[in-house]
């Protein structure tokens, strides 16, 4: 390939660099494709074409609300989802196409495979990857995991099957923080990887003991404190939705911290009109048709154009298009591979999971504690 349509990219890559909290982190370099300009006559055609192939493979279409918008449309409106990365696995799973074509980057199509190994899962670009699953490479953290026997490990979804089968649980950002408090009540160290913000702020709202892995989202690390004063006094009336997977300087002046659900969930139920929204803006789709009538606004990241890393847009979901997705279609391409016994132990601490989630979920239904049960974000209030 032609290197200019390759964007280089800087990344925190810890196993290269002691783990301890506050240590310096080592820099990965890897590249993002820049996707080709695609006329609006040419759109129409990929999307009527892609409807086609759809059809004929017996496939569906899931993507992660951070992948661009008309890719989130076709989703709908082909019968697929939107959704965050587990869900994606879980609706592929339960759903009866033979074939899960995932847009958004690898260790999603690689956890799609995980909970549907009996299934093709189809990628648009099988190099579509992410900051945290390069900077935690399985056998680097395999080493750092026996180094400290005495601590159950803990992963975050944005990591490698490799990774996941090496973990005794696998988290979203929506749940973490009820599995590790339950954990830190069993009495249990936790080694915690990849996401050190994230980490951080579990750590900070469950007092456990949590062991971190120094690395960070490309996007979300971008965010700053004291920009986002500054906007926030622009808009004083405005709630401010930040993932915790952002600085913990940004983190402190959130009125609701949560997932990507979660998120959506506020913008929709919040009394307010407008809202600054720290994570990727690819988002701000899904909350527009959420809260149709408020206003979002984009967090502001450590600079601008070629200045900043993401400009709170992941360049490797850029990567996702109509083009490459017809491709996938029309040739099989950018198919998930996985070693089956190597899915089987990624699978167990997923399932372990899905199976905390379910009971706690019946757990609140019983109690008819349905505040509870809806309440799907965490607000904690500006500093």
């Amino acid at each position: 390939m032609n290197t200019a349509t390759l964007r280089a990219l800087d990344f925190d890559h810890p196993s290269i660099a002691p783990h301890a909290e506050g240590a310096a982190c080592a820099v990965g370099r890897a590249w993002a494709k820049v996707p080709e300009p695609v006329s609006a006559e040419r759109r129409a055609d990929l999307k009527s074409h892609i409807r086609e192939l759809l059809a004929r493979e017996h496939a569906v279409l899931v993507a992660h609300y951070y992948v661009d918008a008309e890719l989130q449309e076709l989703a709908e409106e082909t019968g697929g989802c939107v959704a965050d990365s587990l869900e994606m696995a879980r609706f592929g799973r339960d759903h009866p196409a033979r074939t899960l074509v995932v847009a958004g980057v690898r260790f999603m199509g690689e956890t799609a495979k995980i909970l549907s190994p009996e299934k093709r899962v189809l990628m648009p670009d099988l190099d579509a990857t992410c900051s945290l699953d390069l900077g935690c490479p399985a056998d680097a953290f395999s080493a750092f995991c026996d180094a400290h026997p005495d601590r159950t490990v803990v992963v975050y979804a944005n990591t490698s099957a490799a990774v996941k089968a090496r973990a005794d649980w696998a988290v979203t950002s929506a749940i973490a923080l009820d599995i590790v408090a339950h954990l830190h009540g069993l009495g249990q160290k936790i080694l915690w990887a990849p996401d050190r913000h994230l980490g951080a702020y579990v750590q900070a709202q469950t007092g456990a003991d949590m062991l971190l892995w120094q690395g960070s989202c490309l996007v979300h690390d971008e965010f700053k404190g004291v920009e986002l004063e500054l906007l926030r006094a622009e808009y004083p009336h405005a709630k401010v939705l930040v993932h915790p997977e952002s600085p913990p300087a940004v983190v402190a002046q959130a009125d609701v911290v949560g997932s990507t659900a979660q998120m959506i969930k506020a913008a929709r139920e919040l009394d307010a009109s407008h809202f600054i929204v720290a994570t990727d803006q690819g988002l701000l789709y899904k909350m527009r048709q959420a809260a149709p009538g408020k206003t979002f606004i984009a967090a502001p990241t450590a600079g601008n154009s070629a200045t900043c890393k993401s400009c709170a847009h992941c360049p490797w979901m850029a990567m996702n298009g109509l083009a490459n997705l017809a491709d996938a279609l029309e040739h099989g391409s950018g198919e998930i591979v996985l070693d089956p016994a190597l899915g089987e132990r990624a699978r167990v601490p997923i399932d372990r999971m899905l199976d905390f989630a379910a009971s706690r979920d019946r757990r609140v239904r019983a109690s008819g504690d349905l505040a509870r049960d809806t309440a799907l974000f965490s607000a904690v209030g500006p500093a």
